[in-house]
């Protein structure tokens, strides 16, 4: 995923990473030369997780962890970012309509990249909002597709 993001000429300076989890995908952005990601998770063992692997990995001062929900991000955190990812639970219904939102929001600006991770028994959509699709591909039971914005 990040020899297509980095194909793709992603800009990683301001990330955000969506439905955490372990926080792996923003703290891999981060020792990537990042300079900043938001983490977002509604779970409260997630959050810690995240937290712990930014302490360990020593990147906590380049990064904040938010314990809200996916759709409450764009009430709480100011865009946009260079970079999102989003990597939703396959089984939460809400997640779909979360991510067709997330693109008219003022977390998405000029040039921003979405990387979209889901199950392939969802076709990824061509555009989000602004967000058109440059880059997908299939592993297993998941999708990757990147998609940016003009």
């Amino acid at each position: 995923m990040y020899d297509a993001l980095e194909s793709q000429n992603a800009d990683f300076s301001r990330v955000l990473d969506l439905y955490a989890g372990s926080g792996a995908l923003g703290i891999e952005a981060l020792s990537r030369g990042a300079e900043w990601c938001d983490f977002v998770d509604r779970s409260a063992a997630s959050v810690e997780v995240i937290r712990e692997n930014l302490r360990l990995t020593k990147l906590d001062e380049r990064a904040r962890v938010w314990r809200i929900a996916a759709e409450r991000a764009a009430e709480r955190l100011k865009g946009p970012y260079s970079l999102v990812f989003a990597d939703p639970p396959y089984n939460d219904d809400a997640a779909p309509r979360v991510i067709r939102q997330l693109g008219q929001t003022a977390l998405v600006g000029s040039g921003t990249t979405l990387v979209l991770e889901h199950s392939t028994r969802r076709e990824p959509a061509e555009a989000i909002g602004p967000l058109y699709r440059v880059w997908s591909r299939r592993y297993g039971d998941t999708h990757v597709t990147i998609y940016r914005s003009t």
